[in-house]
């Protein structure tokens, strides 16, 4: 996949843009259902990263205050609740691909109406008349580069090779990535994915499972590991390695066949203040306001027109950007929206057995 805009793209980035300029005026006029709204993010980084780049500038132009909760890893089943009680503790959320085909599944969400031309410069699975993609967020794997130093890991073939690349090795708790690096690590190609075939990743995990040192069951774990170097590789989000690098451990990533997808706002069905949060959702659009949370959080825009405020070398660490999203596989959302519960299920088992 990559970014370069022919002139029509050009043409309607400027379009973009321009739309960019006049939504405060329009927000502060048709503002008036709400005065203040309540989102629901991941917490931590992330939502101060949000708060800088979309809560407190929207409040600034619109003078409706954004109140940020964090939400719980799969909050389906909270937002269900909500709406079937009608006790909205949030107006809208952050849902991962998965999750917000579970609840368009039980039409759960509103439309968003977003302004004609909103989202032309977004990644081509990045929106949705339900809902908009904000950050793209990848599922890599990370070494010591005190470990590999010559001939490092490209792939998850190697991942799994542990006599050309022996030590410890951190995974995942969870069958959500884990089962497509066992395909990826057995040889299928990355066009031939989907549908996962669970049998054959089981068998592939049962070579690697005597190796694996730590099965991770968060990502805070899942970075302490690699920085305190308790193991030599691990299965981890681009998020959190970028934070070990950051921190000065000797860690580097490996973009080569991640994972990436995509996390954006839905709008609760028959919420009190929806008309307030579209003018919300549109003014998290805007290319500069994304580019402005990268400078705080290391996951990629999904408006490609952001890249032009985000300078080269924060672009080379972000999984949206060309060089990065080129190597790696959009993970497949309905799949596992229609797999989840199989594949946790069998996956918890084949841990335990």
């Amino acid at each position: 996949m990559t970014f370069s805009q022919s002139r029509r793209n050009l043409l309607r980035t400027g379009a973009s843009l321009a739309l960019a300029g006049t939504l405060p005026a329009a927000m502060t006029a048709r503002a008036q259902s709400a005065r203040q709204i309540t989102v629901a993010d991941p917490g931590g980084a992330y939502q101060a990263a949000f708060r800088k780049a979309f809560y407190d500038p929207f409040e600034k132009e619109t003078g409706i205050r954004v109140i940020s909760a964090a939400r719980e890893a799969e909050p389906t089943a909270q937002i269900k609740s909500m709406i079937a009680t009608r006790s909205y503790i949030w107006d809208a959320s952050i849902l991962t691909q998965s999750a917000r085909d579970i609840l368009l599944a039980q039409d759960l969400l509103e439309p968003l109406d977003l302004p004609a031309g909103a989202t032309a410069d977004f990644l081509p699975d990045a929106h949705t008349p339900m809902w908009m993609g904000t950050d793209a967020y990848a599922t890599v794997f990370a070494y010591r580069t005190d470990t590999y130093k010559d001939t490092p890991p490209r792939t998850w073939k190697d991942f799994w090779d542990v006599e050309k690349f022996p030590g410890r090795r951190g995974m995942s708790k969870s069958p959500i990535d884990t089962l497509e690096q066992a395909l990826l690590a057995d040889g299928v190609p990355s066009d031939k994915l989907y549908p996962l075939d669970m049998d054959r990743a089981f068998k592939s995990l049962d070579r690697i499972k005597p190796h694996v040192a730590v099965w991770w069951a968060g990502g805070a774990q899942s970075a302490q590991i690699i920085e305190s170097g308790e193991v030599d590789m691990v299965a981890i989000w681009n998020g959190r390695a970028q934070a070990v690098i950051d921190a000065g451990a000797p860690v580097s990533i490996v973009w080569n066949q991640g994972l990436y997808a995509i996390e954006g706002w839905g709008i609760l069905k028959g919420g009190p203040h929806v008309d307030t949060v579209r003018q919300f959702i549109a003014f998290c659009a805007d290319a500069k306001r994304q580019a402005d949370y990268t400078r705080h959080l290391s996951y990629g825009p999904t408006n490609k027109a952001a890249y032009q405020y985000i300078p080269k070398e924060r672009a080379a660490i972000l999984p949206s950007s060309e060089q990065n999203i080129k190597n790696m596989i959009a993970a497949d959302a309905s799949w596992w929206a229609s797999n989840r519960a199989k594949a946790v299920e069998r996956f918890n088992a084949w841990l335990l057995g």
